[in-house]
C-alpha cells in the first residue's frame, strides 16, 4: 500500500504560493517612491529628446511663418558713402582733389502686390500646420509613456508569476525526491520534475532580463532613475468608453485629428500658392520715398546739396518666357495632390479610429471572460487541493492548478493594462488626446 503523501510539502506550497498571489495580485508592494503615470509624464516631457525636438521645431515654424509679414509692411533702408575725387590735367597748376559725401533715407510700403498677400495668409497657415504637428507629437508622448510604464508593470507580474512557478516546482522536485527514497515513487516522477525545475529557471532568467529592459526603456523615456510605476490597485472597475458609439469617435476624428488639421492647412496652403502663381501676371503698385543729402567740394556753388521724393512705382509684367504659365499649373497639380493627401488622412484617421474602438470594446470583453475565468481557476484549485487530500489527486495536479490561476490572473492583469492603453490610443485616434486624460487612469493606481 502507498505511504501516505507528504502533507506539508503540499501545505508549504500552498502557503508559498499563496503569498505570491496576494502579492502580485493585490498589489501589495513596497510603493516608497513610486511615481504614478502622470509624474512620468511630465518628467518625460522635460527630458525627452523627441519632445523637446518637436517644441523646438514648433517655435521655428512659427517664427518662420511670421517673417512673411514682412511683405506687406513697410520697409526702409539708410546708405551713406564718402568719396575722394582727384583731378589731374597736364598743368600741375590746374591739379585739385576734392572729398563729397551723400547719405540717404528710402522708404517703401507696397500698396497693391497679390501675392506679398498670399504669402502673409500662407504664414497663418503654416502656424496653423505647426500647432497640429506639435499637438501630434505631444499625444505620441503620452502613449509612449503609458506604453513604457505598462511594459513595467507588465514585466514585473510575468517575472512574479514564473517566481511562484520556480517555488511550486521546487516543493514538486523535493516531494519526487523525498517519495523516490521512501519507494512511492519512480525516479521518472523526479526526472520530470527536474525538467520542469531547469526549465522555470530559465524562464525567470529571461523574465528577469526583460524587466530589467523595460525599466531602462521607461527611465530612458522618463530621465528618472529606478522608476517605479506604481500598480493598480485591486480590486479595479475599468472605466467604460464614453460615448459608446463609434459614430461618434470618427465624427470627432475628423474634425480634430492633428493628421487631418495638418493635411487640411496643407491643402490651404496649396491653394495659396496658386494665387502666389496666378499674381505673377498682375501689376504691382509701391509708395516710395527718399531723401538724399549730397556734400560737395567747398568751391562749389553749393557746399550742401538736399534733395526729397516722394512717388508711386507701378509694374506691369508683359512676358516672362511662360514661367509664369508653367508656374500655375505645377502649384494646380500640387494643390490637387494636396486635397487627394486631405482625402487619404481622412480615411485613415477613420480606419484607426474604428480599430482603436473595436480593440478597446474586444479588451473590456476579454476582460470579463478573464474574471470569470479567474473564479473558475480558483474553483479549480479547491477542488484538486480536496481531491489531494483524499488520495484521488497528485501533488502535480494542485501545483498545475495553481499554476494555471496564477497565469490567468496574469493574464487579467495585462488585459486591463491592454484596455487602458486601448482607451489612450482610440483618444489618440480621434485627435481628442491630452494630458487630462492620464487622471482617471492615475485613480486606479494603489496610491
Amino acid at each position: 500500500m502507498p505511504l501516505p503523501r507528504p502533507l506539508p510539502t503540499l501545505f508549504s506550497s500552498r502557503f508559498s504560493l499563496s503569498m505570491a498571489l496576494a502579492l502580485a495580485v493585490s498589489g501589495v508592494a513596497p510603493l516608497a517612491q513610486a511615481q504614478s503615470l502622470a509624474e512620468l509624464y511630465e518628467s518625460a516631457k522635460a527630458f525627452d529628446a523627441t519632445y523637446q525636438s518637436a517644441q523646438l521645431q514648433y517655435d521655428a515654424n512659427v517664427a518662420r511663418a511670421a517673417q512673411a509679414k514682412a511683405g506687406i509692411l513697410p520697409s526702409a533702408a539708410l546708405s551713406a558713402g564718402a568719396s575722394r575725387i582727384g583731378l589731374d590735367s597736364s598743368l600741375p597748376a590746374n591739379a585739385t582733389h576734392y572729398s563729397t559725401q551723400n547719405a540717404t533715407l528710402s522708404a517703401s510700403q507696397p500698396l497693391y502686390r497679390p501675392a506679398n498677400w498670399a504669402t502673409f495668409s500662407q504664414g497663418q497657415k503654416q502656424v496653423e500646420l505647426a500647432r497640429a504637428q506639435f499637438e501630434a507629437a505631444e499625444q505620441d508622448l503620452i502613449v509612449r509613456t503609458s506604453q513604457a510604464y505598462f511594459d513595467v508593470l507588465a514585466a514585473q507580474d510575468t517575472l512574479t508569476f514564473v517566481q511562484a512557478q520556480k517555488a511550486a516546482v521546487a516543493e514538486q522536485l523535493a516531494s519526487a525526491k523525498r517519495n523516490f527514497e521512501v519507494g512511492t515513487s519512480t525516479i521518472t516522477d523526479t526526472r520530470e520534475a527536474q525538467a520542469r525545475y531547469d526549465l522555470v529557471t530559465a524562464q525567470e532568467i529571461a523574465a528577469d532580463n526583460d524587466l530589467r529592459v523595460k525599466k531602462i526603456a521607461l527611465d530612458q523615456l522618463a530621465g528618472v532613475t529606478e522608476a517605479k510605476p506604481t500598480p493598480l490597485r485591486a480590486p479595479v472597475s475599468l472605466p467604460p468608453v464614453v460615448p459608446a458609439d463609434i459614430g461618434a469617435w470618427v465624427r470627432q476624428s475628423e474634425s480634430g485629428h492633428p493628421t487631418i488639421r495638418q493635411a487640411q492647412s496643407g491643402l490651404d496652403i496649396a491653394e495659396l500658392e496658386v494665387t502666389k502663381a496666378e499674381a505673377g501676371h498682375k501689376p504691382t503698385l509701391d509708395a516710395t520715398a527718399s531723401y538724399n543729402v549730397t556734400k560737395n567740394p567747398p568751391s562749389n556753388t553749393s557746399s550742401r546739396l538736399n534733395t526729397s521724393s516722394v512717388g508711386l512705382v507701378f509694374n506691369v509684367p508683359l512676358f516672362a518666357g511662360f514661367a509664369v504659365q508653367n508656374r500655375v499649373k505645377e502649384t494646380l497639380s500640387l494643390r490637387d495632390k494636396a486635397q487627394s493627401d486631405l482625402d487619404g488622412a481622412r480615411r485613415s484617421v477613420a480606419q484607426a479610429t474604428r480599430t482603436a474602438f473595436l480593440g478597446v470594446q474586444s479588451g473590456q470583453g476579454q476582460v470579463k471572460a478573464l474574471e470569470a475565468a479567474e473564479l473558475s481557476s480558483q474553483s479549480a484549485l479547491e477542488a484538486n487541493r480536496l481531491g489531494y487530500q483524499v488520495g484521488v489527486r497528485i501533488n502535480i495536479d494542485v501545483l498545475n492548478a495553481q499554476s494555471q490561476l496564477f497565469q490567468t490572473k496574469r493574464d487579467l492583469a495585462q488585459a486591463r493594462y491592454n484596455v487602458l492603453l486601448g482607451g489612450l490610443r482610440l483618444r489618440q485616434a480621434s485627435g481628442s488626446l491630452s494630458a487630462a486624460d492620464l487622471q482617471p487612469i492615475n485613480g486606479l493606481l494603489a496610491r
